[in-house]
């Protein structure tokens, strides 16, 4: 194994051409797959219980963990990659907390108290992540200032994180939601004077390829309902409406999202507001595709719920069973939340449409067809089918018109 010659972190060029993500980066978006699957299976387990809120709070604070570490990392080597040795080895480091992150995920869910592991994996990508910036630091004196404050701000919030191990169950939750607020504002304060030299093109490409990422956890939960259908029913007309159904509603969720001219945007307002809410905004739009992919299980769990009562003795019981009607609520309402994120963005980050919210109003209405359908005896793959009508709604209704010049939004911010 060669080792790979020092560079200098001195910032990467912002109008670099045919900039990509690199071999590193998707081994690295690897590494955080586990970490998403075992979020989005945690709160299938824990809708299937009908603990939802409980499974709702240790998602968001589960997944704000994944996609923060997996944030900051991406926005760093849009600055600062180098490929070197040093550089690969700090992130193998945040890649190793990853897992253990991964590990520790469903103690957030059985017991927020009890979130040790989780913890330890997050501090670990952090101080490495800490590590980088230090570095580039020390070798950008052109960002050194703006380097140092986020090498600071991120020791001392994890600092924080874990001097809350020791503290009582009240001190524990006390303090969860200020360290998570002041995570976000590291980067504000970091960057408020001294911007860092990020590329707009390889910062899309990043976030559309994690979107492909976790759009895997719908798939995971078309292919889980397709196979408990075939082992309930074996080869049976319904298998083709279910699978189609959940197949036209992963398209649409991708094709809506990328047809947003995300890459043209970032390129054109490199303001702070503008790159904070795109790589904030994403939080949302994330979380709600891994949930969404929870729901296509819960989905997987009411044909087999179908199986098993059919193998059981009169009088008997499925354990933790769930409706048709429970299920297409699940994934009607995580999609929801998906395309107000998109709608969102798309309202402040790109253009300022009443037609982007018309659209979604259009969608709303799609998704309470499809929840009210069930309700009066409709097949459960058919109104997957109507569900996936309301991102396509939200596409036709709200078409790609990439502008040549900046968004009316962002010029009424200036």
């Amino acid at each position: 194994m060669a080792m790979r010659p020092k560079k200098f972190m001195q910032g990467r060029d912002i109008h670099e051409q045919h900039r990509v993500a690199t071999a590193l980066e998707l081994l690295f978006d690897l590494v955080f797959v586990v970490s998403i699957a075992a979020a989005a299976r945690e709160l299938h387990h824990a809708l299937t219980a009908h603990h939802i809120a409980q499974g709702l709070i240790g998602f968001a604070v589960a997944f704000f963990g994944i996609w923060w570490a997996w944030m900051n990392y991406t926005w760093f080597a849009s600055a600062y990659d180098t490929d070197d040795t040093r550089y690969r080895l700090t992130t193998m480091a945040q890649m190793f907390g990853a897992l253990i992150l991964a590990v520790g995920i469903p103690d957030l869910f059985n017991d927020n108290t009890k979130n040790t592991v989780a913890v330890v994996g997050y501090a670990v990508m952090r101080l490495a992540m800490a590590a980088q910036w230090l570095r580039a630091g020390y070798e950008d004196p052109g960002h050194r200032e703006a380097c140092y404050r986020y090498a600071a701000g991120i020791l001392i919030v994890q600092a924080f994180w874990i001097v809350r191990l020791f503290l009582p169950v009240n001190g524990q939750l006390a303090l969860l939601a200020p360290l998570i607020v002041a995570e976000l504002l590291v980067p504000a304060i970091a960057e408020h004077k001294i911007r860092t030299p990020w590329h707009p093109h390889h910062i899309a490409e990043r976030y559309g390829l994690l979107t492909i990422i976790v759009l895997g956890e719908c798939i995971l939960g078309a292919s889980n309902a397709m196979a408990n259908m075939l082992q309930a029913q074996g080869w049976s007309f319904g298998l083709f409406p279910l699978g189609l159904s959940i197949t036209a509603l992963i398209l649409a969720l991708w094709w809506l999202y990328f047809d947003m001219p995300w890459a043209e945007v970032l390129t054109r307002e490199r303001r702070h507001q503008v790159a904070f809410l795109f790589g904030y905004g994403h939080y949302l739009i994330f979380a709600s595709l891994a949930a969404v992919g929870a729901g296509l299980e819960v989905v997987a769990d009411v044909v087999q719920a179908k199986r098993e009562a059919a193998l059981l003795t009169p009088g008997a019981e499925v354990a933790h069973a769930v409706s048709p009607l429970f299920a297409i609520g699940a994934v009607a309402t995580t999609v929801l939340v998906y395309l107000f994120s998109v709608a969102f963005m798309r309202a402040y980050v790109i253009e300022h449409s009443q037609r982007i919210w018309g659209g979604l109003l259009a969608a709303l209405g799609v998704l309470a067809v499809a929840v009210g359908a069930v309700a009066a005896g409709l097949p459960l793959p058919w109104a997957l089918l109507v569900t996936a009508a309301a991102p396509l709604m939200m596409t036709l209704i709200c078409p790609n018109q990439a502008a040549d010049g900046p968004a009316p939004a962002a010029v009424a911010a200036r």
